[in-house]
């Protein structure tokens, strides 16, 4: 099949879009608005994007009933936010996150999680997540939108990171203990159980 995306023309029953590029780690970002509220949201459009210095980026599409999202608001004032490791034991919580609540609900509690202190940035740190990546704000890019909803691309700086000790086996990150989830197209999502590696021969050899 074939489709023009300006057309949306699939014909099928879902829009498969989400589902071409799999699968996309969690960035489980925690905020704090400049009243103290803290604030706690999944995205899906998340990655790494550099090291040395090491930076993260996450887009936000669309808006709430009160406005422009929570976390674009709170990073845009205070500068700092932390990306939680979203995994397989805390996928409820996860979930639970991810709905739409006043600015004055604290996800935290709204999820049923307790909040860490972090180091070097306010927003808190999710217990229990093996990851935090304590970031602050270098860039907002903002993306055409096709409705009056907003489209921004948020590049962060990660000046700290947290990792569980019980995770890491032989000097690594050990990611089948961790068991890191993703997230797929529709209401799906994947969870890392195996790992396998792969490196390419030196040139000149056989086989």
């Amino acid at each position: 099949m074939f489709y023009e995306t300006a057309r949306n023309d699939h014909g099928l029953s879902h829009d498969p879009i989400k589902s071409c590029v799999v699968p996309r780690p969690i960035g489980w970002i925690s905020t704090i608005s400049p009243a103290g509220i803290p604030n706690l949201a999944p995205y899906s459009f998340f990655n790494l994007v550099a090291t040395n210095p090491t930076f993260v980026m996450y887009s936000s599409c669309g808006r709430t009933r009160h406005g422009d999202k929570d976390t674009v608001t709170n990073i845009t004032q205070t500068g700092e936010f932390v990306v939680n490791m979203a995994t397989w034991q805390q996928r409820d919580a996860m979930l639970a996150s991810s709905e739409s609540v006043p600015p004055e609900v604290n996800e935290f509690e709204h999820a049923g999680l307790v909040a860490l202190p972090s180091r070097l940035v306010k927003p808190p740190r999710v217990a229990g997540a093996p990851v935090h990546l304590e970031c602050v704000h270098h860039q907002t890019l903002e993306l055409p939108p096709s409705d009056d909803g907003r489209n921004v691309v948020v590049f962060g700086r990660v000046v700290g990171v947290h990792i569980d000790d019980s995770m890491i086996e032989g000097g690594k990150l050990d990611v089948s203990k961790v068991m890191p989830i993703a997230r797929l197209g529709y209401a799906e999502y994947a969870c890392v159980e195996k790992v396998f590696s792969m490196r390419l021969a030196p040139r000149g050899s056989a086989g």
